[in-house]
């Protein structure tokens, strides 16, 4: 091995060998295990969310691969509609030309080409997070089989009175000309103005005030609302008022709808263009007038003064118009969350237009009984709640958009507009016996990528044909995804799944929370705080970090402030920390919070750990390989008279089953925190601080019998072996290249680790006697090693050590393990006193028997007192500071909650020490000179 850790030099290369060799394939076992991975956009990056969520899946599939399960983890790509056309639109615009100067195939033919050289970016960066999946059977939702899929359950749901097309409120983007999913609206918080508007009473009795956000819709206003139980409008209710700046009267109707206590109790209702109102508009038999064209500019249902207007143009003619003519009340600042689409940035408009419609509601039944029954489970449980809440009050699904690339609805109209559904124009004059020579046009739209998406469980597998792949794999195992895709993908998946397989689509639902700073922020480019997980791995200097992370930024006050941000933040760039360590990172983060902040202290801690692994396997190497052959290993495990296991080596083994243990344990119940946390526990503490060093004793000294150097070296290399594998599916690269030399002197045939059994635990090989004995030289070095530390000797400098008190075992414990405390602790000598007094020293406890070590002669009594006076003195200085601060009110009623628990905190700690050092000068003080 390399004397130094270099994860660069050995995590492309393992992973070209894997992919080569076919190890991510299933190996045609009984059992299954299958992971469908949430297929990213064709137009996507590596974010630290997709990192994250490989991380995990990874990970399950990693861990099954080793259990034994035939296992698939099914990986492809989403074709992104909206967004890939964007792509392909704006390089034509780059160009000169539109999507319509090449028409509808050639611009098809267009994308086809981008997505060849230029798409699946993502996919490329997956294979660098160490992504095991099956590239082999690699999916695209426009393949022509998942294309067939699609085909089909869109013809079958239509067939069987569950999609149909109508006239109903979406959300509509007027730049992309499109409705849009929920999914593609971001609602972002924006200082905007409520307006007061008065609507006279027909009868000339007074007038009604209403207030919005929106003035401009108030010309498609079909009713005033007030609610039912206010006692100021009871006699309004059924009146009708004179709809200002148009010839319209409209009603004043009751409704549930309405808080009587926010603004005036009084709501304009417009059916066309808001999504509550459409609702009442529906209850109440209202007209639904229509005031917008596709791109949001006043159309011919308003007054003629304010046709052909942009709607924000329309808006200032419109408040102008009120007060002129007396009817504007009042304008107030409001702060309001407006809705703009993802990728256009425009203001979405609520629009009612003619679409494609899934109805949900028979479909939702089955899918809430599928997790009322536990046929499905969401991980963390209460996620049952929002989904049952979600699924009881769902909606129509719109899954027609208003584009080119996607798949086309394989809906024909005749020149009256009758509907002919079926997969192809032949098969539609075949299904409904049209006569050849009359014409049809197919429907224009494209379905929604959700649409698609929601198939992708058997899609993939091969479905509409019953495939063996389909026979072996589906239901799928689990489903990896973030809280935020529920609805969307998650309970689509499961209503489509269900009716078209007569299965469930995956048996469990693991819930992610989403990845946010160290601050708990979202990550944003406007923020200035997205990390790519890439340039975590690889390292980024700092010049191309500032440049990435403000190109594209339109404000330049924004950009230079994330540049003076970023460059304190990052002074020397990001260095390279390795595939290995954030994955570690992101499993040890994965707690069952909402939110994952990610610090990046913590994956310099977690490659400061992949390194102690390394230089740990190294020491194993030196001090076996010469000494141990696999012939000869063989050979002495036929005879164990040949291998003497002293309790070091009982106890590692006895904790590397625990270990064991909670690591599954942790993995099945989805608790990654925990599997990282245990593995790090042993690796680091037990494994590396205490073993190795328990080894050395025994090692290094000539008198050591054979036997126990063997069962020192057979321990030191099969415990490594199978922590390698046990921590494999984390940190998959790190531990396949110590593996390739450790294995086989572990006597482990194979070619690479990822195929090998995974570690079970054996409990009732505990050693327990050995357990407690180790634990005891831990507890009894840690003392000595705790007064040299306070009492400032050095670490090297060995020391007597008096011992008092105590009981049987605490002898017995000593009198076999000396060799082990002298090594350790550094001792020149140990004394067990009886009644006499001790002399001066710093103590320490081990149970009820006292550590002592004298003080005279091992310290410089004046410097030391010195010493400790200037950080007594630092202490206290510190400690005035923060009850300063914490006696002040102002502060503590003003500063953040979390800053003045930090504040309060520290003053514990500088108080716990202070006492400490206190009490440390006092015992020096006493010391004879």
């Amino acid at each position: 091995m390399d004397k130094s850790y270099n994860p660069q030099a050995i995590e492309q290369y393992w992973y070209q060998i894997w992919e080569q060799k076919g190890y991510f394939t299933p190996q045609g076992k009984d059992s299954s295990y299958c992971i469908m991975i949430p297929p990213p956009n064709v137009t996507g990056h590596l974010h630290m969310g997709h990192a994250f969520q490989s991380t995990i899946m990874d990970a399950l599939i990693r861990y099954h691969r080793m259990r034994g399960d035939d296992t698939l983890w099914q990986v492809g790509a989403d074709h992104a509609g909206i967004a890939t056309q964007m792509v392909v639109e704006n390089q034509l615009n780059a160009e000169g030309k539109t999507r319509h100067d090449l028409g509808r195939e050639a611009f098809i033919q267009r994308v086809w080409e981008w997505k060849e050289h230029s798409g699946g970016t993502i996919t490329r960066q997956l294979r660098r997070m160490g992504t095991s999946v099956d590239w082999s059977r690699e999916r695209f939702t426009m393949d022509e089989g998942l294309s067939q899929a699609v085909c089909e359950v869109f013809v079958r749901l239509y067939d069987e009175g569950l999609l149909y097309r109508g006239q109903r409120l979406v959300n509509w983007d007027s730049v992309l000309h499109t409705a849009i999913s929920d999914l593609e609206v971001i609602s972002e918080e924006e200082n905007s103005h409520l307006w007061h508007m008065r609507y006279p009473l027909l009868d000339g009795s007074g007038h009604l005030v209403v207030a919005t956000t929106r003035p401009e819709t108030m010309l498609g206003d079909t009713a005033v609302a007030v609610h039912p139980e206010d006692p100021r409008y009871q006699h309004l209710i059924g009146k009708t008022v004179a709809l200002p700046l148009t010839d319209r009267t409209i009603p004043v109707i009751a409704d549930d709808y309405v808080e009587p206590e926010f603004g005036s109790g009084c709501v304009k209702i417009t059916p066309a263009h808001d999504f509550n109102d459409y609702e009442v508009g529906q209850r109440h038999g209202l007209p639904f007038i229509n005031i917008f064209t596709v791109d949001a500019s006043l159309n011919e249902n308003v007054p003629e003064r304010y046709r052909s207007l942009d709607r924000f143009e329309a808006r200032k003619l419109v408040v102008a118009d009120l007060e002129a003519a007396g009817l504007l009340e009042k304008i107030e600042d409001h702060t309001l969350m407006v809705p703009r689409g993802d990728r256009s940035r425009t203001v979405i408009e609520p629009y009612l237009t003619d679409q494609w419609f899934v109805k949900t509601a028979p479909l939702a039944e089955p899918a809430i009984q599928a997790v009322e029954n536990g046929k499905i489970r969401f991980i963390p449980e209460n996620w049952n709640k929002i989904y049952f809440e979600w699924m009881r009050n769902i909606q129509d699904w719109c899954i027609s958009r208003q584009i080119w690339w996607g798949h086309r609805i394989p809906a024909w109209y005749d020149p009256e507009g009758k509907i002919y559904v079926a997969p192809t124009e032949i098969q539609a004059r075949q299904k409904y016996n049209l006569p050849p020579d009359l014409p049809l046009e197919q429907d224009p739209d494209v379905l929604d990528t959700w649409f698609s998406s929601a198939l992708w469980p058997f899609s993939t597998l091969g479905w509409p044909e019953d495939t063996s792949l389909l026979r072996a794999f589906y239901p799928t195992s689990v489903l990896v995804t973030g809280f935020d895709i529920i609805f969307f993908w998650v309970a689509r998946m499961i209503m489509m799944g269900l009716k078209f397989t007569g299965e469930v689509p995956f048996h469990e639902v693991y819930i992610h929370g989403l990845v946010r700073d160290a601050e708990g922020q979202k990550m944003s480019k406007s923020k200035g705080n997205v990390l790519d997980p890439l340039d975590l791995i690889d390292g980024i200097d700092l010049e191309t970090l500032v440049t990435k992370r403000t190109g594209g930024l339109m404000q330049p006050a924004m950009a230079k402030r994330i540049e003076k941000a970023t460059r304190k933040e990052f002074p020397q760039g990001i260095p390279s920390f390795g595939c290995d360590a954030l994955r570690f990172t992101f499993a040890i983060l994965a707690t069952r919070g909402r939110d994952i902040r990610f610090d990046l202290g913590r994956i310099e801690g977690y490659r400061n750990f992949c390194n102690k692994l390394w230089n740990a396997a190294r020491y194993v190497l030196i001090n076996v390989s010469s000494e141990i052959s696999v012939e000869r290993q063989d050979k002495l495990e036929q005879a164990e008279e040949n291998l003497m296991l002293g309790a070091p080596e009982r106890w590692i083994i006895s904790r590397f089953h625990s270990t064991t243990q909670e690591v599954i344990e942790g993995i099945e119940n989805y608790r990654f925190d925990r599997v990282a946390q245990a593995i790090y526990n042993f690796t680091w503490n037990e494994y590396c601080d205490w073993y190795l060093e328990l080894s050395k004793p025994v090692l290094n000294n000539p008198a050591s019998p054979e036997a126990a150097k063997r069962g020192t070296r057979h321990t030191l290399v099969h415990v490594l072996e199978a922590l390698l594998r046990l921590a494999h599916p984390i940190i998959p690269f790190i531990t396949e290249e110590i593996w390739q030399q450790v294995g086989p002197l572990a006597g482990r045939q194979g070619k690479t680790i990822m195929l090998q059994p995974y570690p079970q635990p054996e409990i009732d090989k505990t050693d327990e006697d050995a357990v407690a004995e180790i634990e005891w030289v831990i507890a009894f070095v840690t003392g000595v090693r705790s007064i040299r530390s306070q009492m400032n000797i050095a670490p090297g400098k060995p020391i007597p050590l008096l011992l008092q008190a105590g009981k049987a075992h605490d002898r017995t414990r000593l009198e076999s393990n000396q060799k082990f405390l002298a090594a350790l602790a550094k001792l020149d000598s140990i004394q067990w006193l009886k009644d006499e007094t001790p002399p001066p020293a710093a103590t320490a406890l081990v149970d009820e028997l006292k550590l002592l070590i004298p003080l005279a002669g091992l310290i410089d009594k004046e410097a030391e007192l010195k010493r400790l006076d200037r950080e007594m003195q630092r202490m206290r200085k510190d400690l005035a500071r923060v009850q300063g601060k914490l006696a002040n009110s102002n502060y503590v009623e003003r500063a953040p909650a979390e800053i003045v628990a930090k504040e309060r905190q520290r003053a514990q700690e500088v108080t716990a020490a202070l006492s400490t050092l206190e009490q440390q000068h006092a015992e020096i003080t006493d010391l004879n000179p």
